[in-house]
């Protein structure tokens, strides 16, 4: 009987797994992004040949994985790193290179700022922090993965500048930061210097080179290094299973992969290690969270790479357990945020990809970056607004003095904030009223003289025609009926757009809108030709993912470290920061524990 009811629970999870791998068939649009995942789902049998071998084997060569690698190779072990792109960084190489990582480190003691391992562990683990739509930031973080992460983030700051980083020279500060902790300044910016961005394919002018922020500056040293020190990084490697001993006991041998077809099986003598970046391009599996993000959000870097689950996945076929589901859903910071750029797919407002970028063909457009909100309205599929236009770009996140006064663990805390419910992404999200989930494309509508005021060019490469991200029409029910997406559940009708745009017409000669409480609407929609630009919200971090504990062991459904196998950073549940930090510091000690097996 006792037989039985495991092999029930063992098929039970490869079902669960097939279900969730399934939905990596919208991130085919990526590219070299990835490929569907039916192999990546673990119990792989342990091969009779090994094709290659080392001491460690880490999946993802991005801010995870090449710290880790670094990491171990210091600490005495042999790497070899597989990376299914065909460049290294994941999406840390498209990020703005901005890292909190604070508890006293060098650069915070160079400019006066206080900060200590115990004042970063309350920070980031103080329950009466609250932001002002009522959802707090640090309450369900895991205690021992923030102490951990306390403990070596000084050093993690000061190793980073040790192998090549560059910090743009200036006292840290809150600039992209979310979820970094009230009581001092902690985000670093990585400088470029001369090395080209992947968003555009050239580096940044000599006058920005340092004195500017961006992934790259993060990236390019830390693979160097990695390099230099013997790591072999093998890049157009897919992983496809992880090999443990036993579908759900023994220590973690290694890693099957793909390269162009062909299979092979890589050795892990001592550990293998996860930092494939989360799960957030994967449609089926960040619906674990919220069951509204169906395939229509697209990700933020997908261009260039996919936040797949694929190490998620091949970990819970071996039994892990996922870990910090809060953290996802909750409404602060960055999982989800208002498209910026309109008119291209991934629409985030900080990443503008150009056409030098050797992955523009994948990108599709730059995208019309919006300067002032009073220039469009936001429409559903059927055509009518849903909210006052002007709102967010994303919930907030708690920062440096963000509460004032601020005392750690005081009801008064969250007291004496000033609620806003922040609703524009939920309005976004509600759909149309049918009984199916996920809100359908959400499109801006403008006319020509708003593409004037705002200095658009509403023709290719700054909007993505041929995608099907971008419509134009002479009359308000020509745009309408040209509106053709392959998200859309039906075609928008062209009478109720007509409807919406007289109605929003009436509100600015009237100086009030009567519907959403638009400050005083400005600009009537009246100027041919007029367009249709997608404008739906964008997928940003996986803040939920596998349990580890403090030394990045991943966690199986009983508590129980499974032996040989680690994680860090966005693959990884239980933190709720945003941002390269967590993957630095999580791939040190991933790396410096498996090395010491």
């Amino acid at each position: 009987m006792k037989e039985q009811k495991q092999t029930t629970k063992s098929l039970s999870r490869r079902n669960f797994v097939k279900t969730a791998a399934a939905g990596l068939g919208a991130s085919a649009l990526a590219g070299t992004a990835a490929a569907p995942i039916e192999s990546a789902q673990g119990g792989a049998q342990v091969p009779k040949r090994w094709d290659r071998e080392a001491d460690v084997v880490i999946i993802g060569a991005g801010a995870t994985g090449l710290p880790a690698a670094i990491e171990a190779i210091e600490n005495g072990a042999s790497v070899i790193i597989v990376d299914a792109n065909t460049d290294v960084g994941g999406h840390a190489i498209v990020s703005g290179g901005n890292i909190a990582l604070g508890g006293g480190s060098a650069r915070q003691q160079k400019y006066g700022v206080k900060d200590s391992p115990d004042l970063l562990f309350s920070d980031l683990t103080d329950w009466s922090v609250v932001e002002p739509n009522g959802f707090p930031d640090y309450r369900y973080n895991d205690k021992e993965i923030i102490r951990a992460f306390a403990d070596n983030s000084a050093a993690t700051c000061d190793w980073l500048v040790a192998h090549g980083v560059v910090f743009v020279d200036k006292t840290p500060d809150n600039a992209g930061a979310h979820a970094t902790g009230n009581s001092a300044p902690r985000e670093n910016h990585a400088a470029p210097m001369q090395w080209p961005q992947m968003q555009t394919g050239v580096p940044v002018g000599p006058d920005k080179a340092a004195t500017t922020s961006s992934g790259i500056g993060f990236v390019r040293p830390m693979e160097a290094s990695a390099r230099k020190l013997g790591a072999q990084i093998l890049l157009q490697h897919r992983m496809t299973s992880i090999v443990r001993e036993n579908q759900n006991s023994g220590r973690v041998l290694g890693i099957t992969a793909t390269n162009n077809g062909k299979a092979l099986s890589i050795r892990a003598r001592k550990a293998v290690i996860i930092g494939t970046g989360g799960h957030s391009s994967n449609v089926n599996f960040r619906r674990i969270f919220d069951p509204r993000l169906t395939e229509e959000y697209q990700t933020m870097g997908e261009a260039y790479s996919t936040r797949d689950a694929s190490g998620e996945l091949a970990a819970m076929a071996l039994g892990a357990s996922l870990w910090g589901a809060y953290n996802q859903t909750g409404e602060f910071g960055e999982a989800l945020s208002k498209a910026g750029r309109i008119g291209s797919r991934e629409g985030y407002v900080n990443l503008n990809w150009m056409p030098e970028s050797p992955v523009f063909s994948r990108a599709g457009s730059t995208g019309l970056r919006v300067a002032d909100w009073q220039n469009v309205i936001l429409v559903n599929q059927i055509g009518q607004r849903f909210f006052d236009e002007t709102k967010g770009q994303y919930p907030t996140a708690n920062n440096y003095g963000a509460i004032k006064p601020y005392v750690a663990g005081s009801y008064l805390n969250a007291a004496n904030i000033k609620y806003d419910p922040a609703s524009f992404l939920n309005a976004a999200l509600a759909g149309t009223g049918e009984a199916v989930n996920g809100g359908g494309p959400i499109w801006a509508i403008f006319d020509a003289d708003a593409a004037k005021r705002e200095s658009w060019n509403t023709a290719p490469p700054d909007v993505d025609v041929a995608g099907g991200l971008f419509f134009s029409g002479n009359t308000i029910a020509e745009l309408a009926r040209n509106i053709v997406n392959k998200y859309q559940k039906k075609p928008m009708p062209p009478e109720s757009l007509q409807d919406t745009v007289a109605k929003y017409n009436s509100y600015v000669d009237a100086g009030k809108d009567a519907d959403f409480g638009k400050p005083a609407p400005k600009y009537k929609i009246q100027a041919p030709p007029f367009h249709a630009a997608w404008s739906t919200p964008v997928v940003h971090d996986s803040r939920a993912g596998l349990r580890i504990n403090a030394k990045c062991q991943v966690i199986d459904l009983n508590g129980n470290p499974i032996p040989g196998l680690y994680c860090g950073g966005e693959s990884a549940g239980g933190f709720s920061i945003h941002g390269i930090a967590r993957c630095a510091v999580q791939g040190r000690i991933a790396g410096r524990e498996a090395a010491k097996l």
